[in-house]
């Protein structure tokens, strides 16, 4: 669905990700790591197109990114941005159909098709009785939810996420990493970034660990997330244990 060749990604002469390759295939939830300031943030915005990479190749499907028009990526590719907050009067219904205007002609009107996905999205985040709330009235995280249903409403076929869990308490992070996994088993990608090794651990099929010298680790998730590479990613000892569900949980040691 996505494949990233030989990618390398640099801001201001340094190369933070060199020769980053992977690919995203149906069913795929990768989920991104790395210390503050390695560069995950911009490496979604290269993926999604928002920047072009200094080396390498991305091609969404069979097509080379560069080549598409924005358009035409947002049809396939949704990208949730760190702080996605609205900055004029909508409301949380109006905010959610926005998602649709991609597949829309410059005049087309929202359809009640286009009405029942946005109606359906605001339901899955747990955002039902919003519909006429004014987006300047939503906490943090009631924002946070409205950006995911929004993504919902796009429907694309390639999600990118940086941090999806932002603002949300415990139960609406469980939520939403949920309906990201509900997604993939219906034949979406999934690329994230997060900060808990353990979300990862429960959530992600794959992980991409960015190191601080620009290298990198793409592997399934039970084979990257090892207390040896997240010492190594974070620059402190990392211990695992089981919990009484046979869960893995990779914590900060001492």
């Amino acid at each position: 669905m996505l494949t990233s060749s030989a990618l390398g990604v640099s801001v201001a002469g340094r190369m933070l990700v060199r020769d980053l390759t992977f690919n995203l295939a149906p069913g795929d939830v990768i989920a991104l790591l790395g210390p503050n300031g390695v560069g995950k943030t911009l490496t979604l915005h290269t993926l999604g197109g928002l920047r072009p990479p200094c080396q390498g190749s991305i091609r969404l499907g069979s097509d080379d990114l560069g080549g598409l028009g924005r358009r035409q990526i947002a049809q396939r590719l949704g990208l949730l941005l760190q702080d996605d907050a609205e900055t004029f009067p909508a409301t949380a219904l109006g905010t959610a159909l926005m998602g649709r205007h991609p597949h829309l002609g410059n005049t087309a009107a929202e359809s009640p098709d286009d009405l029942q996905r946005a109606r359906a999205a605001l339901s899955a985040m747990n955002l039902r009785g919003f519909e006429d709330r004014l987006v300047s009235t939503l906490s943090g995280g009631e924002r946070r939810r409205l950006a995911m249903a929004r993504l919902l409403t796009q429907d694309p076929g390639v999600l990118l996420l940086d941090e999806p869990v932002n603002h949300l308490d415990p139960r609406h992070q469980i939520d939403t990493l949920e309906q990201l996994s509900a997604l993939a088993i219906r034949g979406h990608g999934v690329i994230m970034t997060l900060h808990d090794p353990s979300l990862v651990m429960r959530f992600a099929s794959h992980a991409l660990l960015l190191f601080s010298d620009g290298t990198w680790v793409f592997d399934k998730t039970r084979a990257a997330l090892t207390s040896t590479n997240l010492a190594r990613l974070f620059q402190i000892p990392y211990d695992e244990y089981v919990n009484a569900r046979g869960n893995t949980a990779l914590l900060p040691g001492t």
